[in-house]
């Protein structure tokens, strides 16, 4: 069994709603059975299961303390990829989280507060030991601030090739339980999604170490990146 743990320290990245939708579609491309794991207390992944029609994914509601126990019962149900949600800012919970989990993706938003608060959950996943990927999320085609935050951070880690745009269908699809993957047509909303799902599987599959990278602050790198040095000094 694989663990796939979404984690990011800053809210309103769109952990939650990549969580389901990568559960969703992992199922749907054969890779199931499927749990995703809600470890959040504001239980927003509980909330769209709690909506949703469709008997995929399977769904655990779970607390820190009993986190294992119940990783090792979806093993035992023969469940082949977990899906975990985690809390957000709680650096103790997120620590939990990420000690069980084969791959770590932590989405962020193109923005300069969002890169600033990559750094602590990059500590702590690196002293754990951990492999990590970003994801660029709620992102918007062809302007700077996205593609310099994705060159910003590929140099302190592994970036997926597909960013998420940003567009409403996300948040829309989610209101009654279901995904983007399951609106009528083909949307390029669902496309990325399959790909990221595609990159993500790759990675926790495979065999690969985690590397020491160099340290991400909101240090100079960040400042003049989005041009906040001028900000500052003009």
């Amino acid at each position: 069994m694989h663990v796939v743990a979404m984690v990011a320290r800053k809210g309103g990245v769109g952990k939650t709603t990549l969580a389901g939708h990568l559960a969703v579609e992992a199922e749907r491309a054969g890779d199931g059975p499927v749990a995703v794991v809600d470890t959040d207390p504001q239980g927003s992944l509980t909330d769209w299961w709690n909506v949703r029609s469709a008997p995929t994914p399977a769904f655990v509601q779970t607390t820190l303390d009993r986190l294992e126990q119940d990783l090792d019962q979806l093993r035992g149900l023969g469940t082949k990829m977990v899906i975990i949600d985690s809390p957000s800012a709680l650096t103790g919970a997120i620590s939990n989280v990420v000690k069980v989990a084969d791959l770590v993706v932590i989405p962020t938003r193109p923005s300069p507060h969002d890169v600033r608060a990559l750094s602590a959950t990059v500590e702590l996943v690196e002293h754990l030991g951990k492999p990590l990927v970003f994801v660029i999320n709620a992102a918007v085609p062809r302007t700077r601030i996205t593609t310099e935050t994705i060159s910003l951070i590929s140099a302190y880690g592994p970036m997926a090739p597909t960013s998420i745009g940003h567009r409403i269908d996300f948040a829309s699809s989610m209101i009654d339980g279901r995904t983007v993957m399951e609106l009528p047509g083909r949307s390029k909303s669902s496309s990325e999604i399959s790909e990221l799902w595609a990159y993500v599987r790759g990675r926790v599959k495979g065999n690969f170490q985690p590397r020491q990278l160099p340290t991400l602050s909101a240090s100079a790198d960040v400042i003049d990146l989005f041009g906040l040095n001028d900000a500052r000094t003009g």
